[in-house]
């Protein structure tokens, strides 16, 4: 049985997150924001494994820092990782266990679509 489900929008919302139902489409918009306005390139390196290149703005890194935050609170399996390998290069690294593969599937997806609307 797969651990979410695809609604009309094609929005995805896995049954082991905690976030109040009503609060989803709000998060759902800023992860779609932030997709639109920091996301510059995305690289699968995994299965499990899912890697944003970001603008390397701090207001960036701070977004960043709050959404995936607020994100792992509600979404425990999720991992974020934050790093800057150089003073112009600032990645998100997202992992999940093997359980969770399709809900970073509807992620990296939801990534690079929401980048070529742009």
């Amino acid at each position: 049985m797969s651990d979410h489900h695809i609604t009309t929008d094609d929005a995805w919302v896995p049954d082991a997150c905690t976030l109040p139902t009503a609060e989803r489409p709000l998060r759902l918009a800023e992860f779609d924001q932030f997709f639109t306005a920091a996301v510059r390139g995305v690289d699968r390196l995994s299965a499990q494994h899912l890697r944003l290149q970001l603008d390397d703005a701090a207001q960036v890194e701070e977004t960043a820092r709050d959404l995936t935050a607020r994100e792992s609170s509600c979404c425990s399996f999720f991992t974020f990782d934050l790093s800057r390998s150089g003073p112009d290069t600032l990645t998100l690294d997202v992992r999940v266990p093997a359980a969770h593969v399709d809900v970073l599937d509807a992620v990296a997806q939801r990534a690079v679509s929401v980048r070529r609307q742009r």
